[in-house]
């Protein structure tokens, strides 16, 4: 199973309730209503803004907003900001130096089309459509249904 680490899943959930608000809202604000503790919800908003999907706002009103609209915003781009390139293994990465199996490996340039196909999966869900409520599940779309707009 490939999983994504906390920090990543907490991302998507903050990126998430920010789209879902529609405006700047504070940072002790979203670790309330996300219940992820304070400290991780500034240190992953700072993250985000460096990576340009969210943006500061300073003053009484303060807090962070979107850096651009949900619909423009895919997973695979909060995976990045949070993880770097995505690679199911090193030698996808091109840091073929961990593994001293590489010209012996016969997944040895094949792991890179596992990759593209992931990356192209992350990439085809925006943050709109992992902001629509109620959350559907994976069953609501099989035989071929489409996902429902964004609202």
């Amino acid at each position: 199973m490939i999983r994504l680490n906390k920090m990543t899943d907490y991302s998507v959930v903050l990126m998430t309730e920010l789209a879902l608000s529609g405006k700047v809202v504070a940072s002790a604000d979203l670790a309330r209503k996300t219940t992820i503790p304070q400290p991780t919800v500034a240190k992953l908003l700072k993250v985000l803004a460096q990576g340009g999907l969210t943006v500061a706002h300073r003053g009484r009103a303060g807090g962070y907003g979107l850096g651009r609209s949900a619909e423009d915003i895919s997973v695979a781009q909060i995976v990045e900001a949070v993880e770097g390139p995505l690679a199911v293994a090193a030698c996808v990465d091109g840091t073929h130096d961990n593994c001293e199996y590489e010209q012996t490996c016969p997944m040895n340039g094949r792991w890179e089309m596992v990759n593209t196909v992931i990356r192209r999966a992350l990439n085809e869900v925006s943050l709109a459509e992992m902001a629509i409520r109620p959350f559907a599940t994976p069953d609501a779309f099989a035989g071929g249904a489409s996902m429902p707009a964004a609202r």
